[in-house]
């Protein structure tokens, strides 16, 4: 399915909406370049989960938790992970196969680990269409 947004505020809503389906050991990938809004489509999906805290990119932390909505969210970026094998470090699987859900920005570089059944969202902008234009396939 695709869905077109045309502002930060309605990638953030659609997300909103899109984590409210969401169900424990759900697993989002989420892919597309550097500045086309996976971290505004984390933070939209945290809220539909009803977290409140600021949710930012974990870029140099790789993992985020976050246990105070409905679900626990673990939130990765994986932007800095050298190989997959780094990931059994975080001990990943515990979070992976855990009763929150797992938002993982740049998955296709750790593809390998990732389940089956995961759900994959790609963001990505055409400038021809406009600034903030974004197509969101899942």
């Amino acid at each position: 399915m695709v869905k077109i947004t045309n502002s930060p505020e309605e990638t953030y809503e659609f997300a909103r909406e899109f984590a409210e389906n969401a169900k424990p050991g759900d697993i989002i990938c989420l892919d597309g370049d550097l500045g086309v809004g996976k971290t505004v489509f984390t933070q939209g999906f945290a809220a539909g989960l009803g977290i409140t805290e600021p949710v930012n990119s974990p870029t140099f932390t790789i993992l985020q938790i976050y246990d105070e909505g409905r679900l626990p969210m673990y939130h990765f970026d994986v932007y800095r992970i050298a190989s997959p094998e780094e990931m059994d470090e975080l001990g990943y699987e515990e979070y992976f196969f855990g009763e929150g859900v797992c938002l993982i920005e740049w998955s296709t570089l750790i593809e390998e680990l990732i389940p089956e059944d995961a759900i994959h969202v790609l963001i990505e902008k055409d400038l021809k269409q406009g600034f903030d234009y974004r197509r969101i396939t899942y």
